[in-house]
């Protein structure tokens, strides 16, 4: 059994930053002292004062596997994760086959098994008439329902409102909403085309896609749920409009939560400009005063967990115009720093980047034993050197699309080592194992 000691890390946990030392003992974290004496059978990491952090826990990706594995697969995908901090997530639905049924659910799961770097978790996605699946699935199978209450792919738009009354009454566990209106934001595309032709600029993306499509859908979702005693989580919030209908505070006593992704709290439409199709993403990348918005109800509770919506395409299918490039962009492997330049910039404080981005997703999902840095706890955890700069260099993304639209920008921190289960898997810019840690998530609601 492997036991490895931190030792002279400045842990970011519940709050606070303090020194201290740590030991893993096989999967698990076995004690955290101001002063831990090394042993003989100990491996030895002192980390100087770097800080340690428990691992993001990421609500929201696309790994696209099955079929479409030509952009990215569970074994790229979570490689990348694990190299950016990350070392849970949960994959979304809209793959080929469709994750709408049990069997094809578990099916995944079996993909990922002995294939994933991180530990790992799929949802159950919603159609207009699947809802004797969602009846079927048990409230701690998985991480909770996945419904796109605007366009995707195939017939994965949740349209009907009496499919939509049945998914709210009886999903359980956690249900999780796309929000955008599809009449609205069709209506706004043919207004576009009209005045562009194929030859929209991109910058007009979120006017098409726009905050109040955004609000039409997030409204509906919220009086579903409030109707029905629903545990909703509204996904990928962009507008400043949308903040109001969402609690501040802890998310211990709310109904009703929401989250915001990184992209989103980083870019702005002024991004446009350089980026074009690289950063087109459903829903939108909006005005800076929506991202002052986000960012503030991040600051304030209303927003309560922060993650990617991982999405790749190949540069070859992004690089058209408007209505032929796909939405979506890669962030996995430097998400977590994206949330750190906000901490970099006064505008989060650590223990706030940590409760956004590790403590609050496993408290949301009822995750056992992660998300935070305790003794008996899984030791998920990822050592920042926050005097260190990177450049995001094409060479040296791990993504299977193989680029990032972070590329040319200087983050101001850098990922050290990550531990998955107790396993150390990546340190000093390289990984020191090829062999994937991670596990099926559990909950406990």
């Amino acid at each position: 059994m492997n036991k490895i000691l931190i030792k002279n890390a400045q842990l970011v946990n519940e709050g606070k930053v303090q020194k201290a030392d740590v030991l893993i003992v096989g999967e698990r974290i076995e004690t955290i002292a101001p002063v831990i004496e090394a042993q003989g059978d100990m491996q030895v990491m002192d980390v100087n004062g770097k800080h340690l952090l428990p691992g993001m826990i990421d609500d929201q990706v696309h790994f696209r596997e099955p079929g479409v594995t030509y952009k990215a697969d569970i074994f790229t995908e979570s490689k990348a994760a694990v190299a950016g901090g990350i070392t849970s997530f949960m994959d979304m639905p809209n793959t080929n086959p469709q994750t709408v049924t049990i069997e094809a659910l578990e099916d995944k799961f079996k993909l990922a098994e002995g294939r994933a770097f991180a530990n790992y978790a799929f949802y159950l996605g919603a159609t207009n008439d699947n809802l004797e699946q969602i009846k079927r699935l048990e409230k701690n199978q998985t991480c909770g329902v996945k419904v796109f209450m605007g366009a995707s792919t195939g017939n994965m738009l949740v349209d009907d409102v009496q499919t939509l009354e049945g998914i709210f009454e009886h999903a359980p566990g956690l249900v999780m909403t796309h929000c955008e209106d599809t009449p609205m934001i069709l209506k706004n595309e043919q207004a576009y085309r009209d005045k562009y032709g194929e030859d929209v600029p991109m910058s007009c993306h979120p006017e098409i896609r726009s905050a109040e499509a955004c609000y039409k859908s997030s409204s509906q979702a919220i009086a579903l749920a409030k109707k029905h005693g629903t545990r909703l989580h509204v996904l990928h919030l962009t507008t400043e409009i949308e903040l109001d209908q969402f609690d501040k505070g802890d998310l211990a006593n709310k109904q009703i939560t929401g989250e915001a992704c990184v992209h989103h709290v980083f870019f702005d439409e002024s991004s446009y400009a350089d980026k074009g199709s690289l950063i087109k993403c459903n829903p939108a990348i909006k005005k800076a005063t929506d991202r002052a918005e986000i960012r503030k109800a991040i600051q304030d509770g209303r927003i309560d967990v922060i993650a990617t919506d991982h999405a790749p395409h190949t540069l070859e299918e992004k690089d058209n115009t408007y209505f032929k490039a796909p939405a979506g962009l890669p962030l996995v492997q430097h998400a977590l720093q994206m949330v750190l330049e906000m901490a970099y910039e006064d505008i989060f404080d650590l223990p706030l980047v940590v409760e956004k981005t590790a403590h609050a997703p496993a408290r949301l999902f009822a995750i056992p034993q992660r998300g935070y840095i305790r003794e008996g706890y899984y030791a998920d955890l990822v050592v920042v050197d926050l005097s260190a700069t990177q450049q995001v260099k094409r060479e040296e993304v791990l993504y299977k699309c193989g680029w990032s639209p972070l590329e040319g920008i200087e983050l101001h921190s850098r990922i050290e080592a990550t531990f998955v289960n107790g396993q150390l898997l990546y340190q000093n810019g390289k990984f020191v194992s090829d062999q994937p840690a991670g596990m099926r998530l559990t909950f406990e609601r």
